[in-house]
């Protein structure tokens, strides 16, 4: 790498959880960093359910990047959507401008994948996006003012039942969420039907909810669940998804107005862009200091990459694990420009599980330390405040769900004049 009289450039494609922490890390390496979002903001993913059931606005878990790193002179930032990669000439291109670079970080995250049938992507919007979160929230809503409007009672049962696709962290948290919307927050609020009388159903392939918890755990979430009258239905797989609903194996079919897709990611094409090794997932096979095989200049972290911890397992794609990467790659790229020995492989530091249920149950897995309920609950909700960017918004979220706790109230229920499919 010829590198004469000028800094080496570093490029950091994903302004996720990875990206950030990667620029953070170099804040005070000799380098020029260049980071590339097709967003203008960060989004913090753990509490994007919150805004699709109207606990909490956008703006609340959303931070301009350009404020994120305005006091980090090193770090310019671009809007604008990569489209490949050039791994001979080392540049990056959107289409249009042409940006090069020494050592390329590709932090692209992941997006759900639809097995094949991306279809049903109209019908079952997945948990990725703040669009998508959006259109969860006004159909959840909107369902309800069609019920209320509606005579015919098998139109009304369909408005009133919601399906979630996925029985992980994010479906349970969903269920959970939509359960207190349902027959919290609405009651009372509705002339020709009952909120409380909605149907939720969560649908999960494997034997049991939250398959990355200790089997305790996932008893504990289902039957948490089961108290808020939420339909748990393990084992079956949906087959089909419509306007109407999905069918699941077996031929049985759900009719919903409202289906929300959790289950299954896929990669960033990012892997394509360099032609790399990548898994059924298309998740990049990387080396265990986190390059690409072949070449050394480019890291690929977070839901973009298969990683494996030191006992051969995969490291879960998860925000903290992301972090992690982001910071051992900077810390990896500090250490090459100066000369010193690489550290040593990354390994990954498990700091547990957690996923709320409601207002006041979550279940939590930290090593041997186990929460449940109210105190597991207490702890979800400081871990996330935490994690959280900037005091405003850790004021913001903490009053929300304090306001919401005492009064069932969720202050963002509102249906947009947007195009409504």
């Amino acid at each position: 790498m010829a590198i004469a009289n000028r800094r080496p450039r570093v490029v950091i494609i994903g302004a996720g959880f990875g990206g950030l922490e990667a620029a953070r890390s170099l804040s005070r390496a000799d380098v020029d960093i260049t980071l590339i979002d097709r967003r203008n903001f960060h989004l913090f993913q753990p509490l994007l359910y919150q805004v699709a059931t109207a606990a909490l606005s956008p703006g609340d878990i959303a931070w301009p990047t350009r404020s994120i790193f305005r006091n980090q002179k090193n770090v310019t930032v671009l809007m604008c959507e990569v489209s490949g990669v050039d791994i001979q000439a080392r540049t990056v291109t959107d289409g249009t401008a042409v940006i090069p670079y020494d050592f390329l970080i590709l932090a692209t995250g992941a997006a759900h994948s639809y097995f094949g049938h991306d279809e049903w992507s109209a019908f079952a919007p997945a948990l990725k996006t703040v669009d998508n979160a959006l259109t969860i929230r006004e159909r959840l809503l909107l369902a309800f003012e069609q019920a209320e409007l509606s005579s015919d009672p098998d139109a009304g049962a369909r408005f009133m039942t919601t399906v979630i696709v996925g029985g992980g962290a994010t479906g349970v948290e969903m269920a959970g969420a939509i359960a207190e919307l349902d027959h919290r927050t609405l009651l009372g609020e509705f002339r020709h039907f009952e909120p409380a009388q909605a149907r939720i159903i969560l649908i999960e392939a494997g034997p049991r909810v939250l398959p990355s918890f200790p089997e305790h755990l996932s008893a504990i979430a289902r039957a948490s669940l089961k108290s808020m009258r939420v339909e748990v239905r393990t084992g079956v797989s949906v087959t089909d998804c419509d306007a109407q609903g999905v069918t699941l194996t077996g031929g049985e079919k759900l009719h919903a107005a409202t289906i929300i897709w959790a289950a299954g990611v896929a990669a960033s094409p990012a892997g394509e862009w360099i032609g790399a090794i990548r898994d059924r997932a298309g998740r990049v096979e990387v080396s265990p200091d986190l390059t690409v095989q072949d070449h050394p200049e480019i890291f690929v972290i977070g839901d973009a990459a298969t990683v494996r911890d030191v006992d051969q397992h995969p490291v879960p794609g998860v925000a903290p694990a992301a972090k992690q990467m982001g910071r051992y790659v900077g810390r990896a790229i500090a250490a090459r420009i100066r000369g010193r020995g690489a550290p040593a492989a990354f390994k990954y530091q498990n700091w547990g599980d957690l996923a709320a249920i409601g207002r006041k149950s979550a279940v939590v897995s930290l090593g041997r330390f186990r929460l449940t309920g109210l105190m597991g609950w207490l702890f979800w909700g400081a871990a996330h405040i935490w994690f959280l960017i900037g005091f405003r918004s850790r004021v913001v979220v903490a009053f929300s769900w304090w306001w919401s706790y005492l009064t069932f109230q969720r202050g963002a229920r509102l249906i947009s004049d947007r195009d409504r499919t």
